[in-house]
């Protein structure tokens, strides 16, 4: 007799940010086992823990240590993981729950925002096999130095995909307060069209340039690994979902030019006319993601025009301060947001650009530096009309 279904969820903070709300979750497990599922269940830190946690460092440190942090930020998950198991031991349900570290997540030495280099699943598999729920913290794991690390903004998702990688789970359900992937923050767009499929790539261009429903690292996992992620909103009994896929065989729009437009706020504008590889040497050792860059001969030297997103980053002032040892005369410049449309083809069409920034124009909206690729066109706005833009490039993009 082949052995049960194993299915991973995941469940975020908003998911699990109350008692009553740890119940309902609980529920929702309960009903996945009674299927006849083995179930592993993978949880964020209760609602707004984590920024409380972060905030509390800032109180007592300027530049608190990344290692302390790690520390520090990895409690909120525990406390969510170690309540949802006695939920589920009242319901008569045998529950365990683990870190990261004790689910064998083994991640790189980097603290606050470290990646995830192999998932050893020993210990949770031994659970399984005793008819056990496991809950697995989400969002740490343990580096080869063997210190608690933890994945960064949005790190959950990682957890679970990863998981459900390695155990061979038949599915990876992600549920938060949305039920899917939208053409844009529904919060923030009321016309947002909801997508039952998109595929990785475009999924994780969105993830990118700041769209918060799926963690970008998460996407790239289930790419690598083939995971089928089923994104729903928590609490509904016949929840409508959207699957991401490696290719989405039909558009649900023909007519759309785009699948999605999301934004992002706080883009740091760097520019240096020297120590061009130094800076880029010392971004790499923060683990920035770069959203461009250009290199350009300046004397005997290299200067050096890049941008990133300030969000991402932990301790943006310790960085900021670096930078500034390194090189005096380092520009930064926080003014501007950005808005991003995905589409496969969309950034090599001029069409589109030309379309875009008319469109901006029109309605009073600067368009500064554009970043085009194949699958996506990231025009950068001021800062203050970010939201205008992302409605206006809907409205241009995304026929409804």
């Amino acid at each position: 007799m082949s052995e049960p279904d194993i299915i991973v969820q995941k469940y975020g903070g908003s998911s699990v940010s109350s008692i009553e709300k740890l119940g309902q979750v609980a529920e929702h497990v309960a009903s996945t086992r009674q299927q006849g599922n083995r179930v592993v269940v993978v949880v964020s830190a209760m609602g707004k823990t984590t920024d409380e946690l972060f905030r509390m460092a800032h109180e007592i440190s300027k530049v608190p240590s990344r290692r302390e942090l790690d520390m520090l930020l990895s409690t909120g998950e525990r406390i969510s993981m170690a309540l949802l198991a006695m939920a589920l031991s009242e319901r008569g349900i045998e529950a365990i729950s683990l870190t990261g570290s004790q689910s064998g997540i083994l991640t790189n030495d980097r603290h606050s925002g470290a990646r995830i280099i192999e998932v050893r699943p020993i210990r949770v598999e031994d659970e399984l096999a005793k008819n056990k729920v496991v809950i697995v913290a989400g969002f740490q794991g343990m580096s080869y130095k063997r210190e608690i690390t933890t994945l960064g903004r949005g790190g959950s998702d990682t957890t679970a995909v990863a998981l459900a990688a390695a155990l061979g789970a038949k599915a990876c359900e992600i549920y938060s307060d949305v039920d899917g992937v939208y053409s844009a923050d529904p919060h923030l767009i009321q016309n947002a069209k909801h997508l039952k499929e998109i595929s990785y790539d475009e999924m994780q261009e969105l993830a990118e340039h700041g769209a918060k429903v799926l963690n970008a690292q998460a996407v790239e996992w289930a790419k690598r690994m083939g995971v089928i992620i089923h994104a729903r909103k928590t609490g509904r009994q016949n929840p409508s979902e959207t699957k991401v896929v490696p290719i989405v065989k039909e558009k649900e729009w023909t007519s759309s030019l785009a699948t999605a437009v999301t934004s992002s706020k706080q883009i740091v504008q760097l520019t240096s006319d020297r120590n061009g590889q130094d800076i880029l040497a010392l971004l790499e050792s923060e683990g920035v993601s770069l959203l461009q860059s250009r290199l350009f001969q300046s004397g005997s030297s290299f200067g050096i025009e890049t941008s990133f997103v300030k969000d991402d980053l932990p301790d943006f002032p310790r960085m900021r301060d670096r930078l500034l040892q390194l090189d005096g005369r380092i520009a930064l410049d926080h003014s501007f947001g950005s808005v991003t449309v995905v589409g496969a083809g969309l950034g090599t069409k001029p069409s589109a650009l030309s379309s875009a920034t008319l469109w901006l124009a029109q309605h009073g909206i600067f368009a500064g530096q554009v970043i085009s690729g194949p699958l996506s066109l990231c025009i950068f706005v001021p800062e203050a009309q970010v939201p205008l833009a992302t409605q206006k490039l809907h409205d241009l993009f995304i026929k409804t």
